[in-house]
Order: C-alpha cells, then structure tokens, then sequence
C-alpha cells in the first residue's frame, strides 16, 4: 500500500512552526509512516515578531491545506500552532484551529481533544473567556460533546469507551452549595447520555478525576473549560500529547503547545509533539473508515 500523504502546516511564521514543521518532515519515523508535505508561506518572517502579516499567512496555508484534503490531494493535516493575537491583528474572527477548522469545513459538530497514552481529554468549550463558561454550558452543548466524544473514540482503538464529566464548581458544586451547574445542567446532560447506551459518569470534582482517569478508570475525561482540561494534560504528558479534532470530514492533528516566540529562529525547539501529530495523522488517514490501532495505557 502506498503511504498516505500528510501535509504539514507550517503554524505562524514567526514562531517555532515552521523549524518543527522541517524538522518533522525529516524524521526517520514520519518518512516511513508517510509522504509528508510542507505548507507555509512562500517568504520568511522575522523570528518572534508578532504580526497581522504573520497571522494572515498562517490563515492561508491553512486554507490551502483544507481545500487539499477535502479535494483528496493530502489524507491529513497537522498542523503546528498558530498564535490568537496575530490572528486578530490580522481582522480575521477565530481564535484557534478548532472553530476555524469547524467553519472551513462545514462541519456541524466538533470538539478539541489532547491525546496521550497517560490521558486522554475532550474539551466542552475552548476558547472563551472564564467568565463566559457557565452560559456556554448548555444540557444540549454537554449532550453534544459527550455523544460526539463517544461516537469518536472507537476510530482511536477504544470500541467501548469509558467516559467521565468534570465538575464545573469546586467539588462538583457540592450538592447546589457551591454552585448548581452540576445539578441544572451536566447532571442532566449526563443522565441523557447514559439513557442512550454511552459509557459516560459524572460530574466529578476536577481535581480527582483526572488522576482516576490516568490510574486506568475512564479512556476519556471531558473538562467543561481550557485551562480545565489543559493542566492535567500538560501536566501528565507535554511533549507527548496530540491535540485532534474530533468531527471534521478531514483528518487534522496539532502539537499540545504554543508559537514560543522567545526561542523561535534559535533553532532549538523541541518537535517531538510536531512527530506525535503527523505520525497519528498518518494512522488515522490509513485506518479512515475504521477502527486505529493505537497502543493505549488504558482501553
């Protein structure tokens, strides 16, 4: 069979992106796993410097890659990290992949999810500010997450996945008297789930479950905001983490961190996660259709 071709994306120009990007192209491992393909703009941008200029040509390569995989000229994206102030410098409305990935494609549904095989977690929103969480937590929105993340997972070798649902308030609001997130609307959001046939508990105080899920208990933990699901991800396995794109019609997979403006041009940025993307972008692309043969700690 013939190897599935990857393109890379080479994030914002002026950060690390387009050093990870060569130098995952180059390693042995992503050469036997695919034929990786670089997309970035056609000059260079100076190193650290943030920019509506650098944030428009990571939009466009972006762009051009989508339109690649939806015609089948590539069987996936990874992409390295593009920077949300140069995006908005730029005039353009998203502030990640995630929501532009979403729009590009048409796709009704998705959801971020970071990969490892220590932990795996499903975001319920992403990027929005703190104070906007509780509003953007819906039964509908939760119930969308919690079925998409189950509907998902099988194609990541997890047939029967195990989910768990994060707590919003400390404690899980402790019965309505920390708050009643818990009670209106991820209790009920769970009952609806576990009513239609989904593996899924909760909510759970936040700052257990995640340690329950990395100890073997669940293959999936949904946070209900960020930097929620973030720290214990960072925490359990930075450098080792995919982030994926759970809903597209494409395959697209990305580093687990950011444009590191301080060191980019020194030509010392670590581009292990940037190797993880493509190589689980590869895997999915060969496996589309079907079940992935990922080695899990759990599932």
């Amino acid at each position: 069979m013939s190897l599935p071709r990857i393109g890379i994306t080479a994030g914002d120009p002026a950060g690390i992106g387009p050093e990870i990007a060569r130098k995952a192209m180059a390693d042995s491992r992503v050469l036997r796993a695919c034929e990786p393909l670089l997309y970035g703009p056609q000059h260079s941008f100076p190193p650290g410097v943030l920019s509506a200029d650098a944030g428009l040509a990571a939009y466009e390569t972006i762009v051009r890659a989508v339109r690649d995989a939806q015609a089948g000229g590539i069987q996936g994206i990874a992409t390295a990290p593009i920077n949300k102030e140069a995006l908005a410098l730029a005039g353009l409305p998203w502030r990640g992949h995630t929501e532009m990935l979403a729009e590009l494609t048409n796709a009704a549904s998705v959801a971020m999810m970071f990969w490892s095989d220590k932990l795996r977690v499903v975001l319920a929103t992403i990027h929005i500010p703190l104070a906007s969480v509780p509003a953007a937590l819906t039964i509908e929105s939760v119930t969308g997450i919690i079925e998409l993340t189950h509907r998902e997972l099988p194609r990541f070798g997890i047939a029967r996945p195990r989910l768990a649902l994060a707590g919003l308030n400390p404690h899980a609001g402790e019965h309505g008297v920390l708050g009643r997130e818990e009670i209106d609307v991820l209790e009920p959001a769970v009952a609806r789930c576990a009513n239609a046939g989904v593996d899924i508990a909760g909510p759970f105080p936040g700052d257990t479950i995640f340690l329950r899920a990395t100890r073997g208990e669940f293959d999936a933990v949904i946070a209900c905001y960020h930097d929620q699901g973030l720290i214990p991800i960072k925490m359990a396995a930075f450098g080792q983490a995919v982030n994926v794109t759970l809903g597209l019609p494409i395959v697209r997979t990305s580093v687990d961190h950011g444009t590191a403006f301080d060191i980019a041009g020194k030509g010392i940025a670590d581009a292990e996660s940037m190797v993880l993307a493509v190589l689980l972008a590869a895997r999915l692309a060969g496996r589309r259709g079907g079940d992935l043969e990922l080695v899990a700690e759990h599932g």
